[in-house]
């Protein structure tokens, strides 16, 4: 269960704890198949990730906002989430560890509620940005 986190206790520029996944393999990708109803060979069958030009099979890119998610929710819990948004720029493979990292950039009051914005992102082990975003979250006030 995460901390408690309250909208005092945040500034802008702070960055959450990054979450960082375990090798993506495989079997995670044919489960995550299932789960999400995305059955493109691209992720499962080697042959036809070669033929459409990735030399092998890929990750789902929303196995990777997926993390995101997690990143956010492990953070804040189930019910602090108000909005996100992503943009996919580069692909996953078995093997990549993915990085997960939050940094604060806008805290406000609206309607009675406070908010936090997040810019989110997803690193390969490279480095390489594969999914980068925001975020919009709601967090309680100690008054």
């Amino acid at each position: 269960m995460p901390k408690k986190i309250f909208f005092q206790d945040v500034n802008i520029g702070d960055s959450i704890p990054d979450l960082v996944k375990a090798p993506i393999t495989e079997t995670q990708l044919v489960m995550y198949s299932g789960a999400s109803g995305d059955f493109n060979p691209i992720h499962s069958v080697h042959s036809a990730g070669e033929k459409a030009g990735f030399g092998g099979i890929i990750a789902h890119g929303q196995l990777g906002m997926a993390f995101l998610g997690q990143l956010l929710t492990d953070w804040l819990g189930n019910s602090a989430l108000t909005k996100m948004s992503v943009n996919f720029r580069g692909i996953s493979k078995p093997g990549d560890v993915i990085t997960c990292r939050g940094t604060i950039t806008d805290k406000y009051s609206k309607e009675g509620k406070d908010y936090i914005d997040l810019e989110i992102a997803a690193k390969n082990q490279r480095g390489e940005v594969v999914i980068s975003g925001t975020s919009t979250a709601f967090l309680p006030s100690m008054s």
